[in-house]
């Protein structure tokens, strides 16, 4: 399997070249040369049965496999055997639970409490082999933008890790108040944590901006030091996302909910379009996924694209309790949108260049076609809580906000289109993560302490809080500097 870039202006690479370079030299995303087919006639197959029984990692391993194929059996176990193990508070990994007339996919039992720790538990270990592999003799560099929970994630995989460094950037008031003081309490030699005086897509700009100086990679390599990202903008964050689909689909089968061949939805709350670019990927290894619902908040731009084939950033930003989804630039829809181009490299280079330089760009009449396998629709914040609300009075059932903005997008669908297909529906975060937000919906009244609302929430529902959220309002700060998003490339300068 090679790697190439999705505005065609690189050379193909390995699997482990492009987890060490993170984005390829033409500003382009790496994306697979070919999509790995492992289930039904044409798939390569395997026994199911036997996957199931031996658990997550067996089904990440086999999934891994499919795309890094310079990578060997031995040492793709390696990595799964690292990354999944007591750290997360089940031995599910990825429990799928049945409740409000769907089934939720609960990604959040990591050390953070978020999906990120599925594939940032494993990226430090395929990253360690990758550098081997490629006889890169530089200090790697992490450089990461996040929303809210790519940045824990991250720096709780690198923290001390040998020969790297990890650098977060993170919107200083667009992150809930646990997400923040889980970074800037990350202990780590190499950890290094900035707020920036913006949204998202300021901290995004910024560190592609840095990636994309190549004076700058100079001046770095010369220092021995070499940027790579934890991004989903490398495809070793992505790929591993893909296994859970894969292990999801296993266990319904397993638990009797769905036959072995039959089809179900997937509704994703997503806002950089990794998540369900991921479970799209799922789809194409013969996963039988049939439509993909893409769920956004008011900050819409892709449930606009998917309904016009009209990309426009051109708009309010609207501040959300579903911050991680507070997102205007999807990074990853460049790369659904080179493999349905039919790999057109040009192509993609014309539309990210408009984005660039105009804030927008039109597909054309193709994209509309090609996208049929997927819905957009968003969710008001005033709708999603009273889902959330409903979800836990009537089953007693627990999401947080970005789950409830699927649960709400899944609900209108399903009444709108009259479509009853079984549904996984993605729980990317533990309410714990967004305890305000949640305790408020719930009508537990107001606190002047964010971390009083973990207790109450707790005190109601009785649901545990995750070891990883515990006391992190007595933990000693140790990263509080906010910069403006135009002095980040100094502020990796100094950390690397």
């Amino acid at each position: 399997m090679k790697f190439v870039s999705t505005r065609g202006g690189a050379d193909a690479v390995s699997g482990a070249e492009a987890i060490v370079a993170g984005l390829a030299p033409d500003r382009g995303l790496y994306v697979p040369e070919t999509l790995p087919k492992l289930f039904g006639e044409e798939g390569s197959g395997f026994d199911l049965a036997d996957v199931w029984q031996r658990g997550y990692r067996s089904a990440a391993e086999q999934t891994l496999l499919a795309y890094l194929s310079d990578y060997t059996r031995s040492e793709i176990e390696t990595c799964t055997a690292g990354a999944y193990d007591e750290k997360f508070d089940t031995a599910e990994i990825a429990p799928v639970t049945k409740a409000g007339g769907a089934y939720f996919l609960e990604l959040w039992p990591g050390s953070t409490a978020a999906f990120k720790d599925m594939a940032l538990s494993l990226l430090p270990y395929l990253l360690k082999i990758a550098v081997r592999k490629t006889d890169e003799d530089k200090k790697i560099a992490i450089l990461t933008a996040t929303s809210g929970d790519t940045g824990k994630a991250a720096l709780a995989g690198f923290a001390d890790v040998a020969d790297a460094e990890i650098v977060v950037f993170y919107p200083s008031a667009g992150v809930s108040a646990v997400q923040k003081r889980q970074m800037i309490t990350q202990k780590g030699a190499n950890v290094h944590v900035f707020g920036i005086r913006g949204n998202f897509d300021d901290a995004q700009t910024g560190v592609k901006n840095v990636f994309n100086d190549g004076q700058f990679a100079e001046e770095l390599a010369a220092r021995g030091v070499r940027l790579s990202s934890a991004n989903s903008i490398n495809i070793g964050r992505l790929v591993p996302q893909v296994a859970y689909y894969v292990n999801a689909w296993l266990r319904l089968i397993a638990s009797g909910e769905i036959a072995k061949n039959e089809s179900f939805n997937v509704c994703v709350p997503t806002g950089n379009f990794g998540n369900i670019l991921a479970a799209w990927y799922a789809k194409k290894l013969g996963v039988p996924i049939a439509r993909l619902l893409c769920a956004s908040n008011e900050n819409k731009v892709l449930t606009d694209f998917i309904r016009t084939g009209r990309y426009d950033t051109k708009r309010g930003f609207v501040l959300t309790s579903s911050p991680s989804m507070d997102i205007l630039v999807s990074s990853n829809l460049e790369r659904l949108l080179w493999h349905l181009s039919g790999g057109d490299g040009e192509r993609i280079l014309d539309l990210m260049r408009s984005l660039d330089t105009e804030g927008a760009f039109d597909a054309g009449d193709w994209v509309r076609t090609e996208l049929s396998d997927f819905y957009g629709g968003f969710a008001p914040m005033q709708r999603s809580h009273a889902e959330l609300a409903g979800l836990w009075n009537e089953d007693h059932y627990l999401i947080d906000t970005h789950t409830a903005v699927a649960y709400t997008v899944w609900k209108e669908y399903a009444e709108s289109t009259g479509d009853r297909t079984r549904t996984l529906i993605v729980s990317t975060a533990s309410p714990y993560k967004f305890a305000g937000s949640v305790a408020i919906t719930l009508g537990l009244g107001r606190e002047e302490d964010e971390f009083a609302y973990i207790e109450k929430i707790r005190a109601h529902t009785g649901v545990p809080i995750p070891y990883g959220l515990m006391n992190l309002d007595t933990k000693p700060i140790l990263h509080g500097e906010v910069i403006l998003r135009s002095e980040i490339k100094e502020a990796v300068s100094r950390s690397v």
